[in-house]
């Protein structure tokens, strides 16, 4: 039987596996597809669920990473739709086709076996094409898949975002400049936050950002944003958590929507803003993401594929062990700026 190589996790905590192992190559059944993965997208949720503090299912010694691009090269007798070499990409949780998720055991590389490997066999309806014409690589079709559809997810899962409305970005992770990108092509004002001049001097160069804060240079960043609309921000993509959600509620516009993503700022208990007196005296909309369906992954590919967009892949590595310890370290240290990948081409 033929065999291909595939990464499995162990260990899950400070010390980790992340081992390089060859099984047989996946069969499918007449539902099935089978992929030879090309791309692959790393998220921070690969980071946490690696270091043992991620707090959802996780499956034993399983196979990581959710955002995986890669070529049709089989196809089961009852599909349709799809054939071989077609250019593709599966939406995150496998279960959740349209509407909101409802359970955290279908999610890609987490309670079932990801992408970190060189064929992946997925449930047709799980699928989404990538149009050729689209002339993306893999990687950045890769990431498409969680961190696209959160960031779409943000801006129109709920009330849509409409030309001349502004965004704050927190941060310059591939949540926030994907939200970015999209954000500019769809005509709004932007503004990110970072505690660093070079990353926000690079955003403004290379993704065309309208505003930039330093929140080292300004801890209070809510009233910066205020300098930038006044009457508040209309979006806010939310990544800090406890830490920033009191600073992005004084900033937001009445009715406007904050997006909870991450939670990478923690606050003290006893230094909790009053989250409920805000919310209804901003009369705000804070929703919590939990990634998306594949009817979002749709609208996103769509988009993103009329428009010509480019996904923001700020470094790409190999698929040799010591490549990918590189890409986790190198994503895990803060230093980018967009998307960091693994290729398999």
């Amino acid at each position: 039987m033929a065999s291909h190589l595939v990464y499995r996790l162990s260990n899950r905590g400070p010390n980790h596996t992340l081992k390089q192992v060859s099984e047989p190559k996946p069969t499918i059944s007449k539902h099935e597809v089978l992929v030879k993965i090309e791309g692959i997208s790393l998220n921070y949720r690969d980071i946490v669920i690696a270091n043992g503090t991620y707090p959802f299912p996780i499956k034993e010694n399983v196979v990581p990473c959710s955002d995986g691009a890669g070529e049709v090269i089989e196809v089961g007798s009852s599909v349709e739709g799809l054939e071989i070499g077609d250019h593709v990409i599966a939406n995150f949780d496998a279960m959740n086709l349209y509407g909101q998720q409802k359970t955290w055991t279908h999610g890609h590389g987490g309670p079932i076996d990801g992408v970190l490997r060189e064929y992946a066999a997925f449930p047709a309806s799980v699928l989404v094409k990538i149009p050729k014409e689209a002339k993306m690589s893999f990687t950045q079709m890769a990431s498409l898949v969680c961190t696209g559809v959160t960031a779409w997810n943000a801006l129109y899962g709920n009330v849509p975002l409409k030309p001349g409305q502004t965004v704050l970005f927190q941060g310059t992770g591939g949540v926030s400049i994907t939200g970015l990108i999209l954000a500019k092509a769809a005509g709004a004002t932007t503004i990110i936050t970072s505690s660093s001049d070079s990353k926000l001097a690079l955003v403004k160069e290379k993704y065309g950002v309208d505003h930039t804060i330093n929140y080292k240079t300004h801890p209070n960043w809510a009233a910066e944003a205020l300098k930038i609309a006044p009457t508040g921000v209309d979006f806010i993509l939310e990544n800090g958590g406890s830490g920033t959600i009191g600073q992005s509620l004084e900033c937001i516009t009445l009715g406007g929507v904050i997006a909870v993503i991450g939670l990478l700022v923690q606050a003290k208990q006893e230094d909790m803003p009053d989250v409920a007196g805000l919310v209804l005296g901003h009369g705000a909309i804070v929703r919590g993401i939990t990634v998306g369906s594949k009817q979002l992954l749709e609208e996103l590919v769509r988009f993103v594929v009329a428009r010509g967009l480019e996904m923001p892949v700020d470094k790409t590595f190999g698929f040799e062990p010591e490549e990918v310890e590189k890409a986790y370290e190198y994503l895990r240290s803060g230093s980018h700026v967009g998307k960091v990948c693994i290729s398999l081409e």
